[in-house]
C-alpha cells in the first residue's frame, strides 16, 4: 500500500511540476519533432543539420510545439525552452563536445 502510495504522489508531482514531452512522428521524407511542455513563451529547435542554427518552433496547441525537419538524414538536435536549453528524454543520445548530450535521430534505427 506504500507503495502505492509513494508512486501517485510521484506521478502527481510530475504533472504539477510542468515537466516536458517529446515525440515525433516520420511522415515520408519529413520528421515532425514534437515538445510539449508547460510554461514555454518560446521554443527553438537546433540540430545538426545546418551546424545547430536555432529554428522557431511552431505553436500547434496550447502546451505543444512543432518543428519539421528531413527525415533522411542522421542528426543530432536539443530545444531551448525561454532561453535555457533542453535535451529531452529520447531514445538514443550521444555526448557532445561540451560536456553535454544531444538527442541523436537516425532513419534506420
Amino acid at each position: 500500500m506504500k507503495h502505492r502510495i509513494f508512486l501517485i504522489t510521484c506521478c502527481v508531482i510530475l504533472f504539477l511540476s510542468g515537466c516536458s514531452c517529446h515525440y515525433y512522428t516520420v511522415n515520408n521524407d519529413t520528421v515532425h519533432m514534437y515538445l510539449k511542455t508547460q510554461d514555454a513563451e518560446i521554443v527553438y529547435f537546433a540540430s545538426s543539420i545546418d551546424g545547430y542554427e536555432m529554428h522557431e518552433a511552431k505553436r500547434v496547441g496550447r502546451k505543444t510545439w512543432e518543428v519539421t525537419v528531413p527525415a533522411k538524414v542522421e542528426f543530432r538536435y536539443f530545444y531551448i525552452i525561454n532561453g535555457t536549453v533542453y535535451v529531452p528524454s529520447c531514445q538514443y543520445m550521444e555526448q557532445d563536445d561540451f560536456g553535454s548530450k544531444n538527442c541523436l535521430f537516425a532513419p534506420r534505427m
